[in-house]
This record gives C-alpha cells, structure tokens and sequence, in this order.
C-alpha cells in the first residue's frame, strides 16, 4: 500500500480523518452557544477523559463551529507552572481588538481594553509571569483591586457586554484544566457564574483528565451545576470499526470485518490508539483488502511506536520513586487499585507513599475515580510499565 496515500493521522492533538462517535456531542456544543449568543441559559462544558480520547482534537472542532457561527473565541493550554491570568490576557487583547471593529461594539469593547490594562497593572506583583504590556490608560476602578476573584468577575462582565453588542459571544477554550491552581480555578468559576447570571455571552468549553471534576467542586461548590461534564471514553465496537474502515474506503482501497474487528479489540476503542494501529496496518498490508495478517505485522510496530512517543514522553518525566509506585500498579492489572494494595505490593505504609501519589496526581499520570482507589489516566500504561521494567529488578 502506498505510504503517501496512508489517511491515517496518530499524533498530539493531530484531527482524525473523520469525527466518527462524537456527533451528538458536538450539536450539543453548538447548540449551547448559540442559546448564549441569543441571551439564553446554557451551561459552560467540560470534556473529561482520559489521556488519547481525544479531548484536544473535540476542542479544535468545537472552536471551528464557533468560528464558523461568527462567534469570537480563545484557544488556550493550560501548562503547568504558569497563571491563569497569564494565559488569558494576550487572548483577551486580541479579541477585544476584533470586537472594537464591530461600531456597535466600540465604545464597550475599549472599555473592556481599559480595563484589563488596571487588570495586569494590578496583578503584575502578585503573578510573575504576568508580562503583557498594555498601550491604553486603565480606567479607575475597573477590575483593579489586585484581587483575581474580584478583577476578573469584573472584567469578564466587561468583555461579555462588549460581546453581546455586537451580536456575538466570546468563548474560552482552554485544554488541560487540570493543571490551573484551585485558587484559579475558583476565580475562573465565580466569573462565569456572574456572566451566566447576567445572561452576558461568556463561556467555557474546556477539557481535562478525570480528576478535573473534583477539583472544580473543591473550587466552588456550585460547579456542578454551572457546568456540564461529558464524559469522553474510548469508541464503542461499531464506532471504532468505522474510525478505520471510512477513511480506508474514502481512499478507494478495502479492509476485511475480521481485520477491523482484530483492531477494535486491539486497540480497546481508544482514538489515538486507532489512529496508530491504522497507520501501521495500512503501512504493513501489501495490497487490498487489508488483512488479519496485516494486523499481526502492524501490532508490533504500533506498540513500538507509541512506546517511543506517547509512553515514553509521560514516562521520562517521573522521578524513580514514581516509577515505582506505578510498576507496582501495573503489577496489580490495569486498575483502578485500592491505595492499601499498592502499597502492599511495596511493602510500605501507605502514608508513607502519600507524597508519591499526590505528585503523580499533579503530574496528570493517575487520578482518584473514588476515595482511596488509584487509576491510570493513560490507558493501556499498566502494559507499557511491564515492559519497561520487565521482571522483579524494580521492586
């Protein structure tokens, strides 16, 4: 098979050929904002998931229906280690300058401007990384207390009057939620209850892995009823079949129902792991129609692809004491696992782990999904940690 032709796209964050299984979702999404461009209630939306579900990719989809309603939107990442103050201003810069051009929406639009000019000069000392500078002379006043909870509710009204006279919305889209500090997190929340209260077109559709949901009811009480979090999971056995013979088909070339039921099964429904299997089976078939035997061939290199990339990346950045506790996981099966059985596997107190588990936690390697149970946030990591560290040297 040709090479050049391969349809398939494994990489972070790369689009698939085809969105298949997330359609009702993304009407869903559509729908919500533009009930809040019309001045309608709807709620803010928080994908959650695991790693290589492709929460990112539903992002960029969701950010190009936006686009394409005329909607004015943010596309951020939060990184660990930096603000949530310094992540939105350059942003919300750029689309108050887009929103000044609308005439209906100028004089607002330059007042929002305003101020986030008081909104950096005030919080300039309290978040380091906080370096845009501002031409505009901040009005008095507005959203420069130095206090974030307070200055960006206020700011955020600002910019949703802006939005909302020139018939528009704006529309946070932030990636890796999990990694902004609570104290952020709650200042990000008290600001869209305000706008939702306000009926102002403001909101979130953001993505992060499972524990996101805690940490927003840890932030604010009553996140749970300001958003909506749809889970993201693997693809269903039909779904998943489809994710690989579509994109085979539209190409004019074949694949047998046994070699795409081999890949289902192989890949467990997981959209980046389909996209890897894809690529290789499509790489290692000589000719149409794309075989069982393709499948064997292609097995190997995937799983060596990804434990060059999307293992490895995760992997390297653990310190030895974390690797450990998540080879003893791995010894256990794929999870979730009780606390007290990991650390019996270690021979340990589990108190004396706690450090360990809460740095894996921060790191975005494991979750809670329920008190005193510990669980990947990689899928298929359990595997790779065998073979990484083979035998019983690691314990």
């Amino acid at each position: 098979m040709d090479p050049t032709r391969n349809p398939f796209a494994p990489g972070a964050g790369s689009p698939p050929p085809d969105l298949i299984g997330r359609e009702e979702l993304r009407e869903d999404v559509r729908i919500a904002l533009t009930r809040i461009r019309n001045g309608l209630a709807a709620k803010s939306v928080l994908l959650v998931g695991l790693r290589g579900v492709g929460k990112t990719v539903l992002l960029d989809a969701f950010r190009q229906d936006a686009l394409a309603q005329g909607l004015e939107t943010l596309r951020l990442e939060a990184p660990e280690g930096r603000s949530l103050p310094a992540l939105l201003v350059p942003a919300l810069r750029v689309a108050l300058l887009r929103l000044s051009r609308h005439d209906q929406a100028k004089d607002l639009a330059q007042r929002a401007l305003r101020g986030l000019a008081g909104f950096v000069g005030a919080l300039k000392a309290k978040y380091g990384d906080l370096e845009v500078s501002l031409d505009l002379e901040p009005e008095p006043g507005l959203a420069d207390n130095g206090d974030l909870e307070f200055d960006l509710q206020a700011l955020f009204e600002v910019v949703g009057e802006a939005a909302q006279k020139a018939d528009s919305a704006l529309v946070l889209f932030v990636d890796e939620l999990q990694y902004v500090p609570e104290k952020q997190l709650a200042a990000l929340i008290v600001s869209l209850h305000r706008t939702a209260q306000r009926r102002l077109p403001v909101v979130l559709v953001g993505a992060g892995l499972p524990q996101l949901r805690a940490q927003m009811g840890n932030a604010k009480s009553y996140a749970e009823r300001l958003f909506d979090f749809p889970p993201i999971g693997p693809l269903g056995p039909d779904d998943a079949r489809r994710a690989i013979e579509k994109p085979i088909r539209d190409t004019g070339e074949s694949i047998t129902q046994h070699t795409l039921d081999q890949i289902a099964q192989q890949t467990q429904g997981y959209p980046y792991f389909l996209q890897e299997w894809g690529k290789h089976v499509w790489d290692a078939a000589d000719a149409s129609p794309i075989e069982p035997a393709d499948v064997d061939a292609a097995g190997v290199t995937a799983l060596a692809s990804l434990d060059r990339s999307f293992f490895l990346v995760r992997f390297d950045r653990l310190t030895p004491k974390e690797k450990t506790y998540l080879r003893a996981m791995a010894h256990l099966g794929p999870g979730p696992h009780r606390t007290g059985d990991i650390s019996a596997v270690l021979d340990k107190k589990a108190s004396a782990l706690g450090t360990v588990r809460a740095n894996l936690i921060t790191k975005g390697m494991v979750y809670s999904p329920s008190h005193g149970d510990t669980a990947f946030t990689v899928p298929l990591f359990d595997a790779f940690m065998q073979r990484i560290m083979p035998g019983d040297n690691w314990l």
